[in-house]
């Protein structure tokens, strides 16, 4: 330990610092090995709740292999655990998210606080490796450049889940009005509601894959016995696009009223055209006000040099004589 200490101490060149160094290689070595023996524990412990899970009826013994996560993800619960957010409406803010990105496996929370761990461990060690290197740069700047790679590691993970989950929820939006107007030329031509999503879902596979997958569930829990305006209900908050949600309290009205679904969805449909056009209106008009700054910083600068410039120079001339 002393021979550590010492040559930590000729790297740094501080013995306080040093000592803080030594401090947390304990710890983390400390952390790696209960971390290693709880692995080890519930590797030997698997078969065991697997077989008590499968006799006893549990959902999670009937999971798919696609559903299932990542043992390495898996193994760091007993960590991750410490840092879920500990109000009921922050989790349920991020398992939201989570959905929106197309993630339902009720560990994806756990799996996401796993990847932030180990990705801020990660970029911590490979900071400070890198650095190492740099004799200029002084043990103050080193821990601030680590503490910063392992912060950036920490919340990259959530960056990216937004990124997914605004990018999954621009294209179900995108391909809802083609599913719409599918809609509404199936219930018209005689079909039921049921069997209209159905062949929307089908026809969409294709040029519009992730709302074909929400229109796949929707049938999937129809045909287990759900409700059929519960399970719209539950697509619309799967996918948070306000326009499904609409469209979802337009068909439980119809039904409670007795009306024709048919005439609901083509008064939808009309009406939801007319908002996409007054969108379009609106960005539209927002063109002259937003192409104000790449004109005055861009264009009108390079316009006042070639017009103006060599009028300049000649006046710069004749005062220079």
């Amino acid at each position: 330990m002393d021979a550590l200490l010492e040559l930590i101490t000729q790297q740094v060149g501080s013995e306080v610092y040093a000592r803080y160094i030594v401090i947390g290689l304990v710890t983390a070595a400390a952390l790696a090995f209960g971390l290693s023996l709880t692995v080890l524990v519930n590797g030997l412990a698997a078969p065991f709740r697997h077989r008590v899970r499968v006799l006893t009826g549990h959902p999670e013994a009937k999971a798919t292999s696609s559903d299932q996560r990542s043992k390495v993800l898996s193994s760091m619960d007993p960590v991750t655990r410490h840092l879920l957010p500990g109000k009921d409406w922050d989790k349920s803010k991020l398992q939201a998210q989570l959905v929106h990105a197309g993630f339902r496996n009720p560990g994806a929370i756990n799996s996401l606080y796993a990847l932030k761990v180990l990705l801020a461990l990660g970029l911590l060690l490979c900071v400070w490796l890198g650095t190492t290197f740099n004799p200029t740069l002084s043990f103050d700047k080193v821990l601030m450049i680590c503490v910063g790679a392992a912060y950036l590691g920490f919340i990259l993970p959530n960056m990216v889940l937004d990124h997914l989950a605004k990018r999954r929820m621009r294209a179900i939006r995108n391909g809802f009005p083609d599913a719409l107007d599918l809609l509404v030329v199936c219930v018209e031509s005689g079909l039921g509601l049921t069997a209209a999503l159905q062949r929307v879902g089908q026809e969409l596979e294709v040029s519009h894959p992730e709302l074909s997958e929400e229109l796949h569930l929707v049938n999937v829990e129809i045909r287990a016995g759900v409700n059929r305006i519960e399970a719209l209900r539950g697509m619309a908050q799967r996918t948070g696009v306000e326009d499904i949600r609409s469209l979802v309290a337009l068909l439980d009205q119809s039904v409670r009223f007795g009306s024709s679904i048919a005439d609901t969805l083509r008064v939808y449909s009309e009406e939801f055209r007319d908002k996409r056009m007054q969108a379009a209106e609106e960005q539209a008009a927002k063109i002259g006000t937003k192409m104000i700054f790449p004109l005055t910083f861009c264009i009108w600068p390079g316009f006042f040099v070639v017009a103006v410039g060599p009028a300049i120079l000649k006046v710069l001339e004749v005062f220079g004589r």
